[in-house]
């Protein structure tokens, strides 16, 4: 699968990058393609791009727009079997995660947002009294969603063609015109989905593509003048670093960052139902997903009963070769990630706490691989309960009251997704609007998409999803007239 040919997306124009650096399959370990390295200039040409071509594509109807994006969606469906390859030998994902969810979402990401939705909010007139700034008189107002300009667009490497898909089309559907930045580790899907936009009709400009491993690169394109707002998913502490760059510049943000997941399981739960959940983190893309539920908060009545169904479901999860189709849990995405997260599992035992399950590196000749582990007999001060490990670690933490189960779930710099399972839904739902999380699950981890999605404290700003993802990329202008 070596492909030494990709490029750059600037202007419209493939252009051949400073440098190149390699992308390494996390399962083989073995070269997938050459990314191109960009340089400092080619980053801020890109911007320039993206600026020129922004006042034409802004002026385009909204209508004339979302055709467009209907076209790339449907392109994007007919390359599926040649995009997904690229992105599973990339990411590691398995086969259960890499066709419907690595590529096939991406289209279905473009689709929902050809649909046309007025640009304009009208709202009641208002009776507005004589002052001595104007005369009085019926004021009516409309509020319109203006486009905010450039936008930065750089996308988390779990999910890279997917999350930069959710992240486009928005933009694109609001007017306007992107710099994308894939994901250092996993660049290569990301750009040949965005080659495809050429296929589609899109016009020069419009759509410009710029990876890149270093940081200099990164930070020519969130600092460049030229952009306007940057729009990120990835970890808090780049979250943070682009927040302070950006801030020097007003620059509009929209930051999805780190989670850590709290399951609130109270004693009335379905167990079954819990198992089947919570296991995600173990079954799902290795744990390499913000929304995790990675902190079991388990009542005492069900806290050993629950300790044990985790613990024998763990040895039957076949860790291994993503491309086999019974295998369950992936490598983790390079080598430097998967001694991190050992490192924060050894910090658990050091600490105090007991592995039921897991902890020692899988018996296998290549990859980066973690089996699944189970951290017991943890408290909620512990680093692995604090840490966003990102990886197949799940940590239990018993409790006694509901008050106190609210209390560790919002014991934590994160505040991205939380979860309550109870036979009692009323209860459920109580308990819901305490937790200090951007997201929700009660008695399930299904996401609705058309939900506002984000998350509070360190766990970023700003929301997405459905017609929320509209707001996001645009800047609300109230205009006012006398009746």
């Amino acid at each position: 699968m070596t492909n030494t040919d990709y490029r750059l997306l600037i202007g419209g124009e493939k252009v051949e990058a400073a440098g190149g650096y390699d992308v390494i399959n996390p399962a083989t370990e073995t070269l997938v393609g050459t990314a191109p390295d960009a340089s400092v200039e080619q980053a801020q040409a890109a911007c320039e791009a993206a600026r020129e071509a922004f006042d034409s594509w802004s002026r385009t109807s909204m209508a004339e727009r979302c055709a467009l994006l209907a076209k790339v969606a449907d392109v994007i469906d007919a390359h599926v079997d040649e995009l997904t390859p690229i992105v599973q030998a990339e990411t590691g994902a398995t086969a259960r995660v890499a066709k419907p969810l690595q590529v096939a979402q991406a289209g279905a990401r473009f689709r929902r947002y050809s649909q046309v939705e007025s640009n304009l909010v009208p709202l009641p007139p208002a009776t507005m009294p004589s002052t001595p700034l104007a005369p009085g008189g019926i004021i009516g107002a409309v509020e319109h969603r203006a486009p905010v300009g450039v936008v930065a667009a750089l996308a988390a490497y779990n999910f890279p063609v997917t999350n930069m898909a959710g992240k486009m089309a928005p933009a694109l559907a609001m007017g306007n015109t992107l710099v994308v930045k894939p994901p250092v580790q996993d660049p290569l899907g990301v750009i040949r989905m965005c080659e495809l936009f050429e296929e589609a009709g899109f016009p020069p400009g419009v759509v410009n593509v710029v990876s890149a491993s270093t940081v200099e690169a990164a930070e020519a394109i969130t600092t460049s003048p030229e952009v306007d707002m940057i729009s990120f998913t990835g970890s808090t502490g780049v979250g943070c670093r682009i927040a302070e760059v950006a801030g020097k510049q007003m620059k509009r943000l929209l930051l999805e960052l780190g989670g850590k997941g709290a399951a609130i399981v109270f004693d009335d739960a379905d167990l079954a139902n819990v198992i089947a959940n919570v296991s995600s983190t173990w079954t799902f893309h290795s744990g390499q997903i913000c929304t995790s539920p990675t902190r079991v908060v388990a009542q005492r009545g069900v806290y050993d009963e629950l300790v044990g169904k985790l613990t024998g479901m763990a040895g039957y999860l076949k860790v291994g070769d993503p491309l086999e189709k019974d295998t369950v849990i992936g490598p983790v995405i390079t080598g430097t990630h998967r001694d991190r997260v050992e490192g924060l599992i050894a910090s658990a035992t050091a600490e105090g706490a007991t592995l039921a399950t897991g902890g020692a590196r899988p018996d296998l000749d290549t990859g980066f691989y973690v089996a699944p582990t189970l951290v017991v007999d943890a408290t909620n001060a512990m680093t692995i309960a604090r840490e966003e490990v990102f990886g197949p670690v799940i940590t239990v933490i018993p409790f006694d009251t509901e008050d106190e189960a609210i209390a560790i779930a919002n014991d934590s710099p994160y505040g991205l997704y939380d979860y309550v399972f109870s036979g009692d839904s009323a209860r459920a739902m109580a308990v819901a609007k305490l937790l200090r999380a951007g997201n929700v699950g009660i008695n399930t981890l299904q996401r609705n998409h058309e939900a506002a999605f984000g998350g509070f404290k360190y766990s970023g700003v700003g929301r997405d999803g459905g017609s929320w993802g509209l707001h996001a990329y645009s800047e609300m202008q109230s205009i006012m007239w006398r009746g």
